[in-house]
């Protein structure tokens, strides 16, 4: 008899084992036919008598059910929480193109920053830029261990349970695969699947989400993995993270391996050789567009040689070698019925249109940015105003225009506030500027909610529990001011406080403070960025914590900084990227005694991490200080400043006593005189790409 037509009843373990693996296998191929290519090689009555076999053995069996069972497929009992996931190598946003011209400029920095001859075309894929939910998916010789959301692009949510029930997602590969590779890909909902969701949904008095996006999103992300095996989600990948044990020449290459894997691609995907070609798959898929199943937003190109992308590197969070060219906005009319004045972290008076809600491409606006006094007064924005809106790349509201045709009567120009509307103080507009800021600094309530906002935001302490609802809730009730009391609120009594407010149950507090006490640990970069310095994002806040390595040097260093005249100021605004204006910031922010006492109070509460230097071991400018002078000819100076930083180099703007090594090329000046001067190391371009391998 054979083993597939032998009752379950009858099975040894043995032949349970053997069974179990050859319908995972078979599952999951008849899996990727179905949902990858659409081209189903059973009957759903055949289908499902494997999968009926397959739990029949399995509840007799249960210690031998696998990790890559089809069971898994139709989720699991409700989890407490998500667990965080780091990622081995980052999810990175990409820079975002909104015109030909856009897309002109991305291609001929790529060439500048490679040094290449103008007839010498850079190869691209162009893909459709899906509008789902981005994930990570890591496989160990060819099983997926675990699955993550992009998160803040270091660390995401582990969402490996629900990625299982994922159809189109498979548990294991096949083939030759690398011993370790992350795929990572977009999740999405159809515009049908969505439309019979949300009927599903409005019958039975559930949730009716407002896009097909939001619907994958919140479906991806059930803390009871069984919901999620009930939504119609499907997927296409794209990229990868870390690989261990192959390589690829180029993209597409890559891509034709996810195929043989059993990886959704979008067949639009193609390679482009030229701009012309690339502009012309734009605009086909534009038209298109409307007729596809799904939802997107724009197309992606991707420079094709690995080679290339490697030696183009990122900038910030984004990669030099890759854009997404978004799609003209959609528009809608709809009329002002206010104008609120918010107030930022730094004092910025901000403007926002408080809207007569109405749907625009989906989702339903009531806000959008008037950005500043400046923007209002020149496009005549008033209250009660007919205006047209958009979503700027499909996500941020704003006023494109009003339509004074259909004004009231009785209309008046809009007068923009010269006080600060949370603390009354002055609102000053500084010459050459226009954003008006409120001057009563930390005094000024609004200001103080902001930064408490901001210092517990995803990409700076990233502690869950805390949305802007409850940081205003919590400060105006007097149980924070200040960052560092966050993490005293429990020793001051703040779970007796909490279990008194409504909507906070003992699992909600038990959550939100254990939340907090993993945040107890944070690396040097993210406790910069926390602070909410005037013009110091992500990137100038890892590349601090890169110059000086521990919180208490960079302490120490942006002291002694206040004076002009010290090697303090020197250094600092001898770093890359940081001029004068920025480095008045940081010495500024330092100067103010109120900032001082709430670094002093984190210092107390935290263990603060020193800046990981990248694994660098082998090269020879690791720790260096690094000045590029004259014309460099084998390479860009964007791309040597980026590879000596990827090598664990600090590069500087002008050579000091501190600089161990200056790059001179033809044309050389000051800076080489004063390398003589001080007596620094001088190598021509070709001795030191001799010297870095």
């Amino acid at each position: 008899m054979k083993l597939r037509e032998t009752p379950v009843k009858e099975l040894t373990e043995k032949q349970a084992a053997s069974e179990l693996k050859v319908l995972a296998t078979e599952i999951a191929l008849h899996d990727a036919a179905y949902h990858r290519d659409d081209a189903p090689t059973i009957t759903d009555a055949q289908y499902d008598a494997l999968t009926k076999r397959n739990a029949a053995i399995e509840k007799r069996f249960p210690e031998l059910i696998r990790a890559d069972s089809p069971s898994k497929k139709v989720g699991a009992a409700a989890a407490t929480g998500f667990k965080k996931v780091q990622h081995v190598v980052p999810m990175l946003s990409l820079g975002n193109a909104f015109s030909d011209e856009d897309v002109a400029d991305f291609v001929e920095s790529m060439r500048r920053f490679l040094k290449l001859p103008e007839d010498e075309n850079i190869e691209v894929t162009a893909e459709p830029k899906i509008d789902g939910l981005s994930f990570s998916a890591r496989y160990e010789r060819g099983s997926l261990v675990v699955a993550a959301t992009r998160g803040d692009g270091a660390e995401g949510e582990d969402i490996t349970a629900n990625i299982r029930v994922v159809k189109a997602i498979p548990d294991f590969l096949m083939g030759d695969v690398p011993k370790v590779i992350e795929i990572r890909g977009e999740v999405y909902m159809t515009k049908a699947d969505f439309a019979a969701l949300n009927a599903s949904q409005e019958k039975k008095g559930g949730k009716v989400f407002a896009n097909p996006r939001n619907a994958a999103a919140g479906s991806l992300r059930q803390l009871d993995s069984k919901i999620t095996a009930e939504r119609p989600l499907k997927a296409f990948t794209y990229g990868y993270g870390e690989v261990k044990g192959m390589e690829w020449e180029t993209q597409w290459e890559f891509i034709q391996d996810l195929k043989r894997w059993g990886f959704p691609v979008n067949p639009r995907t193609k390679v482009c050789k030229t701009l012309d070609a690339m502009l012309k798959e734009y605009r086909k898929l534009g038209e298109d567009r409307a007729g596809l199943a799904y939802d997107i937003d724009g197309m992606v190109f991707k420079v094709n040689r690995i080679d290339l992308q490697k030696r183009l590197g990122f900038v910030s969070r984004a990669p030099r070698w890759a854009i997404a060219y978004k799609y003209s906005a959609e528009r809608a009319e709809t009329v002002v019925e206010n104008i609120d004045i918010q107030v930022g972290r730094t004092g910025t008076l901000t403007p926002v249109a408080r809207l007569k809600p109405v749907n625009v491409g989906g989702v339903v606006v009531a806000n959008a940015t008037l950005h500043n006094e400046d923007e209002i007064a020149r496009k005549d924005i008033r209250i009660g105003d007919s205006v047209i809106i958009q979503r700027a790349g499909d996500v941020i509201p704003q006023v494109l225009e009003s339509l004074p045709a259909k004004r009231p009567k009785d209309s008046k120009p809009y007068k923009f506030p010269s006080k600060c509307p949370a603390c009354g103080s002055h609102a000053m507009r500084e010459e050459g500027e226009v954003a008006r800021r409120c001057t009563g600094g930390l005094m000024c309530p609004a200001q103080s909610v902001e930064r408490l906002k901001h210092f517990v935001s995803r990409n700076a302490f990233d502690i869950e529990g805390f949305g802007e609802k409850n940081i205003e809730a919590f400060f105006t009730d007097g149980l924070i001011k200040s960052p560092a009391d966050l993490f005293t609120l429990e020793k001051r009594g703040g779970r007796a406080k909490l279990a008194t407010r409504e909507g906070w149950a003992e699992k909600s507090i038990d959550n939100l403070f254990a939340a907090i006490e993993r945040r107890r640990e944070i690396s040097l970069e993210r406790v910069i960025y926390a602070l909410g310095i005037r013009q110091v994002g992500q990137a100038t806040a890892r590349l601090l914590a890169q110059a000086y390595g521990s919180f208490a040097a960079w302490r120490k260093a942006m002291t002694a900084a206040h004076d002009k005249e010290s090697e303090a100021w020197k250094e600092l605004t001898n770093t890359d990227q940081i001029g004068e204006s920025m480095a008045d910031d940081l010495v500024e922010f330092f100067a103010e005694k109120h900032n001082r006492e709430i670094l002093d109070a984190l210092a107390k509460e935290l263990t603060i991490a020193d800046f990981e230097q990248p694994d660098v071991s082998g090269s020879p400018i690791a720790g260096k200080t690094v000045v590029f002078t004259g014309t460099l000819e084998a390479m860009s100076r964007d791309e040597a400043k980026a590879r000596a930083q990827s090598l664990g180099a600090k590069v500087a703007g002008s050579v000091s006593k501190k600089t161990d090594l200056v790059v001179a090329g033809p044309g050389a000046g000051s800076k080489l005189k004063d390398a003589e001067k001080f007596g620094v190391k001088v190598v021509t371009e070709q001795e030191y790409l001799k010297l870095i391998g």
